[in-house]
């Protein structure tokens, strides 16, 4: 099934998943809860589930070097759109996943994405997954997306999870949940910007089960105006692991950022720490840049560029 999309939808894919016309090798392109095209690739399959709405993506062992595009759109106002994909990575895998998701709402009824991602890693696989939200339009309609990610990863595994959430999202709930085999390694790194009257919760659960297995978790966010936003995270040691929570937010305005790093020991060889850093732009930041000939305005979002990037 091929669908011409329109210039609305080709900047919003162009946002999120840095597309410009449809992609070689395997993917999936979804919009408003309709697919609009697929294919798959030699070592990589993509199939509609028969239970939910959503996909299976099967990767075979040995897949390296090859990256698989699933981003969503949505366009339709007053739609709630829910859908499901598993990721099944064989044994031996180096791949690239990008997804994420972009709302254009033009209307006062609110439209909704909520995907559940669930990521099944094969032993000694690596795996870049990189997620970008982004919301836009002119009406007063909410652009919410609730995003569930669930991560199950084997002996010798790696991950590196890069979640960001750019402009426009009135409102989001992200649930990360990672379960880890001995001597995988996982690194999640969460960008959020909110602004306006916009909140987002971030929920977090890693537990370390297997010997040798590490996580770092990397919050970096901004939040402006009257906006809240709330870091949840809690990597819960079961063994001798390392893991390490770092929370850094710019506060800008009115807006208020929580952040409450949680560490739970269950093995006296677990190492586990958590670091939290909340608070305004540094003054002599922008007067630095003030002096390169830069006007406040360019300083500050010069400084917020550096910071999210």
């Amino acid at each position: 099934m091929t669908v011409d999309l329109s210039p609305i939808d080709e900047n919003l894919l162009a946002e999120i998943a840095n597309m410009h016309g449809m992609p070689k090798g395997a993917f999936n392109v979804r919009k408003d809860g309709e697919l609009v095209e697929r294919h798959s690739s030699a070592y990589i399959d993509i199939s509609t589930k028969t239970d939910n709405p959503g996909i299976d993506i099967r990767i075979a062992d040995g897949t390296k070097g090859e990256t698989v595009y699933i981003p969503v759109i949505v366009t339709k106002s007053g739609l709630k759109d829910v859908v499901y994909n598993t990721f099944y990575v064989g044994e031996n895998c180096d791949i690239t996943i990008i997804a994420g998701c972009g709302i254009h709402n033009d209307s006062h009824d609110a439209s909704e994405h909520d995907g559940i991602h669930s990521f099944y890693l094969g032993k000694n696989s690596r795996v870049r997954y990189v997620e970008k939200h982004y919301g836009e339009g002119d009406g007063s309609g909410e652009r919410i997306l609730n995003p569930t990610t669930n991560v199950y990863m084997e002996e010798g595994s790696s991950c590196e999870m890069e979640m960001v959430q750019l402009r426009g999202v009135t409102s989001t709930v992200r649930d990360t949940n990672a379960e880890l085999g001995a001597n995988a390694k996982l690194v999640l790194t969460e960008k959020l910007l909110t602004h306006g009257n916009q909140t987002a919760i971030s929920n977090m659960k890693v537990e370390l089960k297997g010997e040798g297995s590490s996580v770092q978790v990397i919050s970096r966010s901004v939040a402006q105006d009257d906006s809240v936003q709330v870091f949840n995270p809690l990597v819960i040691g079961e063994c001798a692991c390392r893991g390490h929570v770092q929370c850094d937010a710019i506060i800008m305005g009115n807006a208020k950022v929580k952040a409450i790093p949680g560490i739970e020991a269950a093995s006296e060889d677990a190492m586990l720490v958590h670091e939290a850093a909340i608070g305004k732009i540094a003054g002599d930041q922008i007067v630095k840049l003030m002096t390169l000939g830069l006007t406040e305005e360019e300083a500050e979002a010069e400084i917020l560029d550096d910071f999210l990037s």
